[in-house]
Order: structure tokens, then C-alpha cells, then sequence
């Protein structure tokens, strides 16, 4: 969950360095680094806690210059966040390296290099891998086979970026479970964890497969996979631009995403709705086939995209008919899965690199799942690259640490799925027409659902001087209460959790006083009745709560119960999208009177590639 980049050039590397960490810092901001390799052979070195711009202070206290190169953002797993525990970690003085992930055996490899006389400056896991590739550098022929010999003793995930004054021509670089790509110049070359950090200077990538290590020279770079082999690997334009990553006359990038996402959505549904029906030649080749077979469907995923599955099941059952099951990455891979027949495997993933959701799909792929499909919105991610059959939300990068449009756009995504697997199950023509026209009409919706924003920023001041916050919904909009005390919680730091309304008297009840206050989505659906019961619940325990409802719910405000009216109905597809704004709005506003972090909440980061 670290950002790594590098540079070998004919200028200095520095510049590049920096500005590619600023663009990485979503991945981690507890402390920043860079090493250089200087004349003479020796690598010079500045670290420092806290975000990039307190090592950017460091450098101009203290400059440094360099042709080669390596730079890290950091988010702890080993060691409290310090400049000793910060990357670059070095051996010596001719050595440094930056890491991503977890070395899982790092203690037993400590353990023997303290046996041979090596002494640690640090908590990390990462000085274990510098020390052993400065050990076998000696016996080795040049830095490339030190570190080849060294990942063979590696077990984990990581990704690594090594420099060396005895090689000062290139850049080494490794992958096992964790993000690398690789960026072409003319004349100089590039490496980084994210495109993104790449995007000033150059937009020509090649990403890097499991267990390639690779070798970064000004005029090229030289591939091998985990056998030794050379290899090629192709070469992608990428689509991003640089302004994409700029906040433009937003105060937060969290703030521009949630407005982004009427566009996001559209662009989302866009070529994918033709005549009033959804092609499913818009999942791939192939897809007609594998969903006229299709019996079931299991959905894994973490966080924000767990609660999407989560939407997507109810859709699914409800209209294909189809059993559904959902669960979360991290607990799927250590089950032994009892797999029906024909039944096809969904991923979803923002990044495409989340750590659990790879090897979720990597494990999937041997218990004889139908097919597999990845709803994902980075289109060189591993996630992509994995999946027998995609669907990009094409939601366009998201730096907020807190997901918002990604969430969104999955929803629109799965809604899509939903409708192209019933249409294989005989869907009758109107219903599938009435559907398609709810998800194409979404984008303006959401245009209507964000002019709530002024009444939300005031409402947000009675969370203020909260410690704790309740969330309820039923049916489909379970889901969204979840995914709506998630946000709170990430940006805010309130504790916030949720339940099904019907649950409320089976224990959180207990829970509610003025101090509790209650959030919940009404649309006008077959349980609003049922939802205005458990208000009154609320409401004759003195809790203080807080109702988004559906202009025709007849939801009544009083003493204790503040409404908000949506600015119109909302159809079965549209509501779990529409109710989303709202909560992401409020959580937005709450933090901002609570001043933390919006963008870079603490002890969070936005790609997750470790365990």
C-alpha cells in the first residue's frame, strides 16, 4: 500500500521523483524518501515522517541531484511511522531499495543475517531485503542476478525498486502480488506503482506480470519472468491525462469526485445501452455464451466494493432469479468453497490491485468456477488482466482515499450485469425496456440529488460533537446505510455503524439516546411501512434522527425526526445510486467541521496490496 517510483535519465531525477511521490501520496503519507546514486558510486539519501512536502522541505534545506534514482510514499505494516522506518532502506552506502508489501518470512532472513554480523537500523521488513541483496551482490554477476537470487528466498507479496553505485546504469526492479509498471521515455525511462505518478512524463507503460524482474537502462529496458527467461511485454498508451489528477476549484478531491459522478455514471453506461437494451457483448467475447450457462453467481470484495456486491445480489436474485452469494475477499481465500455448477465469479475492485481480491480470483480459478468476471475501473490493473471477462466503470481516477464515484459507477456496472444476465433468462421486453430507461436517466438524477448539498452542510453541524452515529435501511438500501457509516467513519472518525432497520430492536436499540443520533434512506418502496415503524422505535426513545425520503414516502418531520425530501421519486434501479449522494455529502461536511484529513484520513490508504 506504498508508493514506489524511479527514474534513470540524462537530467536530474529528482524533480521527477517528487512529483511522482506527490501524485502516490493517496497510497500512503506516514513518511516520504528518495535516494540517488551521486558521482563517485555513492547513493545519497533523504527521509522524513509525516507527507511529502515535509521531504520536500528537506530538499530544499538540502538539495540533492542524481540521474538515477528511487523515491517511496510510505503506509506502515512493520515499524511505527519514523524517518528511520521510512524508504529508502540502504546497505552500506552503495545500496538503497523501496518496497511495497510484506515479506512474510523477513524474521527467519533477520535472524540470519544478524548471525553473519549485519547490523538493523530499523522495525522494517524491507532493510532485511537490502541487506541480503548487498550480501550476494559479491558472488553475483551484476545487481540484477543479486536481486533475482534474492526474491527466490522471498516469500509474500511485494514489489521492490533497487539502485547500486557498483551498477549505476540501471534501475532493478521486482514483482510478486503487487503492482510494477514500467514507463518509456526517449532517452530515459521510469518506474512506478501507479501510472498516475508517471503521467508528466510519458504516457507509454509497460506493466510488469507476476514474478517478472526487470532492469531499467536510460536507453531500454530488459524483462525476464520467474524462470530467468527475457521476455516481452507489451506496450500501452494509456488514456489518463494529467489534469485528471488536479482538484481544480474544488477545496478536496473528495469534494470534486462526489460532483464527478454524473459524469462518471454516464460515461459508466455509455455505448453500453443500444435501442433500449444492454449489449452483452459489453462484458467480452464470449459473455452470451457463459451467461446463457450461467445458474449462479458468487461476488467477492473488500470495503466500498463489498457493499456494491452486496446492492448487486438483491438485483440479481430478484430480477435474473438467480442465487447470489457475496463475501469478502480476505475471508473467501482461506474457505475450501462448495462451488455449484455453472456458476460465474465475480470480482469487483476500484484499483484492480487490491491484494485479497487478486488472490481471491487467483484461488477461484482452480475450483472450477463457470467463468470469471471483473467489474474494475483501472484498464491495466491485474484484476483486468486476470478475469476471463471485464465491465470498466470507467470512473476515471479517484484519489480520495474514501471511494466515492468508484462506488457508484460499480453499482451502474452491476446494474448492467444484472440486466444482461436476465435478458439470457428470458426477461420479458418491457420490464428489461423500463429498467434500461431508470439506468439511462440516472446521470441527470444524480445532477438533481447533488443540489442537496447546502441543506446536508447545515444538517452536518449536529454530528459535529458526535462520537457515535447509528445508520438503518432495509432491503437494498441495507447496503447503502453500510456503505454510508463506512464514510463517516473513514473521514470523520466517528464511529459509525449499521443495520438493517428490522434489527434495531434485537439489540442496537440499546444504543440510542440523544447523544446516538440515527441516519436512514426512505425511498417509497413494498418496506416503507416497515422503515416508519422502526422511525417510531427511534423516535419514542428519544433518539434524534435524521430521514432522507422519498418525496411521496409521507415520511412527518417532528421533534426528533428531521426529513429530508430527495428532489423526486426514484426508480428500483436508480435508488441505491440516488440514496449514496447524500450520505457521502453529509459525511463530507462532517469532517470538514471536525477538520481531519478528507483526502488522506489517518492509518488509511487507497490501494490496498498488502494482506
Amino acid at each position: 500500500m506504498c508508493g514506489i517510483v524511479g527514474a534513470i535519465a540524462e537530467r536530474n531525477v529528482v524533480p521527477i521523483l517528487m512529483e511522482g511521490l506527490r501524485r502516490l501520496e493517496y497510497r500512503g503519507y506516514d513518511s516520504a524518501g528518495l535516494a540517488v546514486v551521486a558521482s563517485g558510486g555513492a547513493v545519497r539519501r533523504h527521509r522524513a515522517e509525516g507527507k511529502v512536502q515535509r521531504l520536500a522541505d528537506a530538499l530544499q534545506a538540502e538539495p540533492l541531484k542524481g540521474s538515477c534514482g528511487i523515491a517511496h510514499t510510505r503506509w506502515a505494516t512493520h515499524g511505527v511511522p519514523s524517518e528511520r522506518n521510512a524508504h529508502p532502506h540502504m546497505s552500506g552506502d552503495r545500496l538503497a531499495l523501496v518496497h511495497n508489501g510484506i515479506i512474510e518470512n523477513f524474521e527467519t532472513l533477520r535472524a540470519e543475517l544478524e548471525d553473519s554480523g549485519v547490523e538493523f537500523l530499523s522495525e522494517t521488513d524491507t532493510e532485511v531485503v537490502a541487506h541480503l541483496i548487498n550480501a550476494l551482490r559479491p558472488d553475483s554477476e551484476n545487481l540484477l542476478e543479486a536481486v533475482r537470487r534474492t526474491v527466490a528466498r522471498l516469500q509474500g507479496a511485494f514489489a521492490l525498486a533497487v539502485v547500486s553505485g557498483e551498477d549505476p546504469d540501471c534501475v532493478v526492479v521486482a514483482r510478486q502480488g503487487c503492482p510494477v509498471v514500467l514507463g518509456l521515455g526517449i532517452g530515459e525511462n521510469f518506474i512506478a506503482s501507479d501510472v498516475t505518478a508517471l503521467l508528466p512524463v510519458t504516457r507509454r507503460f509497460i506493466f510488469l506480470e507476476e514474478g517478472d524482474i526487470a532492469c531499467i537502462t536510460r536507453v531500454g529496458v530488459d524483462v525476464y519472468d520467474g524462470s530467468g527467461r527475457h521476455v516481452h511485454r507489451p506496450v500501452k498508451q494509456s488514456e489518463l491525462v494529467a489534469d485528471a489528477l488536479e482538484k481544480g476549484p474544488y477545496r478536496h478531491f473528495m469534494e470534486k469526485e462526489i460532483h464527478e459522478q454524473p459524469r462518471a455514471v454516464a460515461e459508466t453506461l455509455e455505448e453500453r445501452i443500444v435501442a433500449g437494451r444492454v449489449p452483452v457483448q459489453a462484458f467480452g467475447p464470449g459473455a452470451a455464451e457463459i451467461f446463457a450457462k450461467t445458474r449462479a453467481v458468487h461476488i467477492v470484495a473488500c470495503g466500498t466494493s463489498y457493499h456494491a456486491g452486496l446492492v448487486a445480489r438483491y438485483f440479481i436474485e430478484r430480477i435474473c432469479r438467480l442465487p447470489c452469494t457475496v463475501e469478502i475477499a480476505s475471508e473467501y481465500r482461506y474457505r475450501s468453497p462448495v462451488v455449484t455448477d455453472d456458476t460465474l465469479y465475480v470480482t469487483i475492485s476500484q484499483s484492480g490491485e487490491t491484494l485479497d481480491t487478486l488472490e481471491a480470483l487467483r484461488a477461484a480459478k482452480g475450483f472450477g468456477y463457470l467463468a470469471c468476471l471483473g467489474i474494475c475501473n483501472v484498464p491495466e490493473s491485474g484484476l483486468v488482466r486476470e478475469s476471463d471477462l471485464v465491465l470498466m466503470t470507467r470512473a476515471g481516477p479517484e484519489i480520495g482515499v474514501a471511494s466515492t464515484k468508484a462506488f457508484t459507477t460499480q453499482l451502474a456496472g452491476l446494474g448492467l450485469l444484472c440486466l444482461a444476465l436476465a435478458r439470457q433468462r428470458d426477461l420479458d421486453e418491457e420490464t428489461e425496456r423500463s429498467l434500461v430507461r431508470e439506468l439511462a436517466e440516472t446521470p441527470a438524477l444524480l445532477e438533481d440529488v447533488l443540489q442537496m448539498n447546502d441543506r446536508i452542510e447545515q444538517l452536518a453541524e449536529r454530528f459535529a460533537d458526535k462520537h457515535h452515529a447509528l445508520f438503518l435501511g432495509r432491503g437494498i438500501q441495507y447496503p447503502i446505510a453500510m456503505e454510508g457509516a463506512l464514510k463517516l467513519k473513514e473521514i470523520s472518525y466517528i464511529h459509525a455503524e449499521a443495520y438493517p432497520a428490522g434489527e434495531l430492536k434485537h439489540g442496537p436499540l440499546a444504543l440510542v439516546d440523544t447523544d446516538m443520533p440515527v441516519v436512514t434512506v426512505a425511498p417509497n418502496n413494498e418496506l416503507l411501512e416497515k422503515l416508519k415503524g422502526n422511525i417510531q422505535e427511534v423516535r419514542a426513545r428519544g433518539g434524534e434522527m435524521l430521514v432522507f425520503a422519498d418525496p411521496a414516502a409521507g415520511v412527518q418531520p417532528g421533534e426528533g425526526v428531521t426529513v429530508v425530501s430527495m428532489p423526486r421519486s426514484v426508480g428500483e434501479f436508480q435508488a441505491p445510486i440516488a440514496y449514496t449522494l447524500p450520505l457521502q455529502l453529509l459525511a463530507y461536511h462532517v469532517a470538514l467541521l471536525k477538520g481531519t484529513d478528507v483526502d488522506q484520513p489517518r492509518n488509511l490508504a487507497k490501494s490496498v496490496t498488502v494482506e
